[in-house]
């Protein structure tokens, strides 16, 4: 069954909760008994949330956030020119490579984007080559970051 965005509904619970777990869930070996005893709930009700929230696509994903270069890693963003009629098979191939972080769509002459995460820049490069040789498109930029500049992206409900 799919579950239609106008038809998701959150409370004041759920809007706790995921303002309270968005950018710090707590490293512990309950980290939702944790969450639950600060937000003044019941354990089993904010797994029971999360899960719910989870399902319906509000929670999309939640995991570690890592710093790329600290880890020995390379990133880099990209920018694709692909004709519209080739965009779901392009999508199609980065969506299978686990080395691309995200992608998304951009009004411009550049309108695929996405985050590349690799051990090496030429394990970047290779598998940029071996992209552009499957999908026939040659115009992708490589735009590694000279500097990084991070910002916390929290959204409070």
């Amino acid at each position: 069954m799919e579950i239609k965005p106008d038809k998701i509904k959150i409370d004041a619970t759920d809007k706790k909760i995921i303002n309270r777990i968005q950018s710090d869930l707590p490293v512990s070996p309950r980290p939702y008994l944790d969450v639950a005893k600060e937000l003044g709930l019941d354990e089993a009700d904010v797994i029971q949330r999360i899960k719910r929230l989870k399902k319906t696509g509000i929670i999309r994903r939640i995991g570690g956030n890592f710093s790329p270069d600290k880890l020995g890693f390379s990133s880099t963003l990209c920018a694709a020119k692909v004709p519209l009629d080739k965009i779901d098979a392009f999508a199609g191939e980065l969506n299978r490579l686990t080395e691309v972080t995200h992608n998304y769509l951009r009004e411009n002459d550049y309108n695929v984007w996405f985050t590349f995460i690799a051990p090496s820049t030429q394990k970047i490069d290779a598998h940029l080559k071996s992209l552009s040789e499957k999908t026939g498109i040659t115009d992708i930029l490589n735009l590694p970051a000279t500097r990084v500049f991070k910002i916390k992206a929290q959204f409070t409900l």
